[in-house]
């Protein structure tokens, strides 16, 4: 009963703990410096592994207009460069800086190229689809979608190839807002 007893407050510490280590994952942005998801924190983030010669790159688009609509009322839209699939994203953070701003124009928050799968999966990964997510399982592709509310608790995941317009996703993004 005793060892049950205390499993059972392990279980409810590493739960309470998961939500705030999202923002203390160390990071780094498109410029290489040091950061972490702590500016974001009480704002509803999306984050999105992303990749310039990607068949859904033009979600760019999509997500530069989610960031424009809802920046205002608290989301926050992160762009993750990622190289873990097929090769798609090969630049440098300078190369992906510049192919973002000049194609899409993209103004919300890149970050540095990480891993998203595998045995080098980064941090943030672990914490986002690691096996004490509530959506856990590796990313399948470029534009895999992560929402995570205003108390740093994932919320929702949406598959690579929905867009960040679709109804789901623009209602689920809605809902948290309103928390």
């Amino acid at each position: 009963m005793k060892l049950h007893s205390s499993l059972l407050a392990l279980i409810a510490i590493a739960s309470t703990a998961s939500a705030g280590s999202l923002y203390e994952v160390p990071l780094k942005d498109i410029e290489g410096q040091d950061t972490s998801l702590k500016p974001y924190e009480g704002k509803v983030m999306l984050i999105v592994n992303v990749a310039s010669k990607c068949g859904n790159t033009k979600q760019y688009t999509e997500l530069q207009a989610l960031h424009e609509e809802f920046e205002k009322e608290g989301l926050a839209v992160l762009g993750f460069p990622c190289n873990d699939f097929g090769g798609q994203e090969p630049g440098t953070n300078a190369d992906i800086k510049e192919f973002c701003s000049l194609k899409y124009h993209v103004t919300f928050p890149m970050f540095d190229k990480i891993t998203v799968k595998g045995p080098n999966k980064h941090p943030l990964y672990q914490e986002l689809s690691g096996p004490t997510s509530p959506f856990p399982g590796d990313v399948k592709w470029n534009f895999g979608k992560f929402l995570v509310g205003r108390d740093g608790k994932i919320l929702a995941r949406f598959e690579p190839k929905t867009k960040p317009d679709d109804a789901a996703v623009l209602s689920a993004i809605k809902d948290a807002l309103a928390k």
